[in-house]
């Protein structure tokens, strides 16, 4: 993916433990693969393994850096490898982790502001600062480009967010496939490495969604959604179907949260929902909403689509049917969830779950909760935004008129 020709100078930042031997192999095979690899490794560990991993790196004359010597925004490195804590790690990182962590942490605001390029970043199996199985709590973790999961994905990498999530982990043993039950996906040929989801796009060599005049917007705004719904789709984007969607009070109090697109069907827009939620009684009082799409990195040009109109419940055959659709694992979540309500704690809310799944544990049918359900916004104005670099911007709107008795859509 980033190529020798192009980030070559890399720095390896390896922790005291397992998570950091594996830095110290990552920089030992990027050597024999052309890269220019540093290791940071503040803590070294006395065992053999590491000592001889340590001797075999410094006979191949790849320099350790000590904190000291790091430059302080670390912009001299294309790639930043992160090998500090693996996930086994516990606690809170102590120096001199902590601040590594937070320096890693915060180069993305950092270049943002200062319009440089940001040095890629690559977590070995877990983010650093991440919790195992709940991923970044803090909300001060790593949040890296590429995540190299071993042997196999562990539970935060769900909440992964980056461009590429690559598994090594071919040669586990069938013993430990069964005992822990792995689900990995198929090698293909002698590859010790695969690819989980799909790649995104090159920018650089994506191609460009055409910018749209007035003479090619169609006619109808929900072909027209869709055809900027797919281009976003194409571009690999991350959740494409993510929509905010803007509720108000019957006082006029607005309030909005994302949720999740479920699909367009029946001249509306589909999600689901808790109706007992804040959204779910807003809604009951003052059924007028809007949904807003922000699909961004299309080569350096934005795509906004504002859609405002009214806001019904799905038939309850439609409910049932979503239900059924979803994973066990889905359908107790909205059983046990009492959404807008304060609860004792987490522990509290993994306790009913806990509960809920010993109870059909035996593959009896879960009954779908009186409470949830779907919604649709039938709209009655769409707005289609357009930006790019240059900051000319294009805005066109659709509003439905009854002409003849008949819905249409004028374009203004």
């Amino acid at each position: 993916v980033y190529k020798p020709d192009k980030y070559s100078h890399v720095l390896v930042i390896c922790g005291p433990g397992k998570n950091g031997g594996d830095g110290l192999v990552a920089a030992r095979h990027l050597h024999h693969f052309g890269y220019k690899p540093c290791i940071c490794y503040p803590k070294r560990t006395p065992k053999p393994l590491f000592s001889n991993l340590i001797i075999q790196l410094e006979s191949l004359s790849i320099p350790f850096l000590s904190i000291e010597c790091l430059p302080a925004e670390l912009n001299n490195f294309d790639i930043l490898v992160d090998a500090i804590f693996g996930f086994s790690f516990q606690g809170n990182p102590r120096p001199p982790f902590d601040h590594l962590i937070n320096n890693i942490a915060s180069l993305r605001e950092h270049y943002y502001k200062e319009h440089q390029k940001s040095p890629v970043i690559v977590s070995v199996d877990i983010p650093s600062g991440w919790h195992v199985e709940d991923g970044d709590l803090s909300g001060e973790g790593i949040k890296p480009d590429m995540l190299v999961s071993l042997t196999a994905p562990k539970r935060c990498a769900e909440k992964f967010r980056g461009s590429h999530h690559f598994l090594g982990g071919r040669f586990v043993p069938s013993s430990i496939l069964h005992k822990y039950k792995l689900q990995l996906p198929p090698y293909p040929g002698t590859s010790t490495c695969v690819r989980i989801g799909k790649p995104p796009q090159d920018n650089e060599n994506a191609s460009v969604p055409p910018k749209f005049l007035d003479k090619d917007m169609k006619a109808n705004p929900f072909i027209q959604f869709q055809a900027w719904f797919n281009d976003a789709v194409a571009a690999g984007l991350k959740e494409p179907d993510a929509m905010a969607l803007s509720t108000a009070t019957k006082d006029g109090k607005p309030s909005s949260r994302m949720v999740q697109l479920k699909g367009v069907e029946q001249g509306g827009f589909v999600w689901l929902a808790n109706y007992k939620s804040r959204k779910g009684r807003e809604i009951s009082e003052n059924p007028h909403a809007a949904l807003l799409f922000y699909w961004s990195a299309l080569n350096r040009q934005a795509n906004i689509v504002r859609i405002e109109g009214f806001v019904q419940k799905v038939s309850d055959e439609e409910s049932e049917k979503y239900f059924s659709s979803r994973p066990r694992e889905l359908q107790i979540a909205p059983a046990v969830s009492k959404q807008s309500t304060e609860i004792p704690g987490r522990e509290y809310l993994l306790q009913q779950c806990k509960e809920l799944e010993e109870k059909y544990s035996q593959g009896s049918k879960i009954l779908k909760p009186q409470h949830w359900g779907g919604y649709r916004l039938v709209p009655d104005r769409f707005e289609f935004w357009q930006g790019d670099e240059s900051s000319v911007q294009m805005r066109l709107r659709y509003i439905a008129e009854v002409i003849n008795g008949k819905r249409d859509w004028r374009i203004v």
